[in-house]
């Protein structure tokens, strides 16, 4: 894979700002463009059979997406980044590390679809999940045995906002020599680096914060060590859920905003939760910013902000009060995904974790008066307005 030594040892001395911008990236060298040419080819000329300029076929390799992808490693501090077709290809290609019989603990608040994808296909190719609590990571001892292999966390949690210690569970993995793989699309490097606090792995749904503008759908993976990196590259190439140069160049811009996106994200984030705090109608709102959060130390240790994203509730568990509301909103989209510049609201029990059993849901809260909001970067006090009108209504 063609690789800069002399840009990435540059790129580790930039401070994050920067890196959004420059991290892993040279001008081209055909013509000096600033921006990633797109390399919209299948295929490329070699001189003779093996006789190439380093590409050969673009599902193994193509120039601009190993621009996004060295982009993403930079922004990690990583050493290696994959870019996939989507979110759950990445996903998909981690488990694929393991093999028959090995198991798996997963936080038990989680994206439906990672919960989908390990129960309804990988479980029947003989790979063991267990969905526990996190939020006490010594919790996690009480499942390792010999068969564990990987430990895939989320923080903050999809949709509950719980926050996992990352560095606290990375030196529970290392001691028995286990993967230790961290969705990290709620938080973003801009919040959270969890390579330095230990993990392997970092995955990311890049059709959120990374890309930005809800106009792509792409995953990704960065990783520190060469071996992973090599391992997971053969998967890349061999299962072939691979991302296209267009939506590689649309994610690479995406990336260059990253920092002053996530700045307005937090600075909403906290008015609206705020907001929904104080407001009678509403029973709890889950933010790792409020001090009454239960790990809010712990987010404050490895975050340095709390994010854009807001979960709350209605008074008594209401589903009707609840829809009425997520109905009523007018610049909160209602829609699937999150990130995006725009505001989003969804109601996860019947769109975003609706393959998730009720009775498993809502043990972790997921109830059917649960609505999460994606707060954009639109000004606050039109997006208070929004969900005042909508609950007061």
């Amino acid at each position: 894979m063609p690789f800069n030594d002399l840009r990435f040892s540059k790129s580790k001395t930039m401070k994050f700002n920067t890196k959004t911008i420059h991290g892993g990236q040279e001008d081209d060298p055909a013509y000096g463009s600033v921006m990633p040419p797109i390399y919209q080819t299948s295929t490329y000329a070699q001189s003779t059979p093996g006789g190439h300029k380093g590409y050969e076929y673009s599902r193994t390799h193509n120039p601009t997406r190993n621009a996004l992808e060295n982009a993403f490693a930079s922004i990690e501090n990583g050493n290696h980044g994959l870019a996939f077709g989507s979110g759950l290809a990445a996903i998909d290609a981690v488990i694929k590390l393991l093999q028959l019989g090995d198991e798996v603990i997963s936080t038990n608040d989680l994206y439906g679809g990672s919960y989908r994808l390990f129960t309804s296909i990988f479980k029947k190719f003989g790979i063991i999940f267990h969905f526990i609590g996190m939020e006490n990571a010594s919790n996690i001892e009480n499942y390792i045995n010999e068969n564990t292999k990987l430990i895939w966390v989320e923080t903050p949690t999809n949709p509950m906002m719980n926050i996992i210690d990352v560095k606290a569970t990375a030196s529970i993995a290392k001691k028995h020599n286990i993967l230790l793989a961290v969705d990290n699309t709620f938080a973003t490097p801009y919040l959270q680096r969890p390579l330095d606090l230990g993990a392997d792995i970092v995955m990311h749904s890049a059709t959120k914060y990374l890309g930005g503008h809800s106009d792509l759908v792409m995953g990704a993976l960065i990783v520190k060590d060469k071996d992973l990196a090599d391992r997971l590259y053969f998967i890349q190439n061999a299962s072939g859920a691979v991302c296209g140069p267009q939506d590689s160049f649309l994610a690479l811009r995406g990336i260059k905003t990253l920092h002053i996106r996530m700045q307005r994200h937090c600075e909403n984030g906290k008015a609206v939760a705020e907001f929904l705090a104080s407001h009678p109608k509403i029973e709890k709102v889950y933010w790792p910013g409020f001090e009454s959060h239960p790990n809010h130390d712990i987010a404050k240790e490895q975050m340095t902000d709390f994010g854009g994203m807001v979960s709350f509730t209605t008074n008594g568990n209401n589903y009707e009060e609840a829809i009425k509301i997520i109905e009523g909103l007018k610049i909160f989209t209602l829609a699937e995904s999150l990130g995006g510049v725009e505001s989003l609201a969804g109601h996860p029990a019947s769109m975003t974790h609706a393959s998730i059993p009720k009775e498993e849901r809502e043990k972790t809260g997921v109830v059917d008066s649960l609505i999460r909001l994606s707060v954009g970067i639109e000004d606050e006090d039109d997006l208070i307005a929004d969900l005042k009108q909508a609950i007061d209504d």
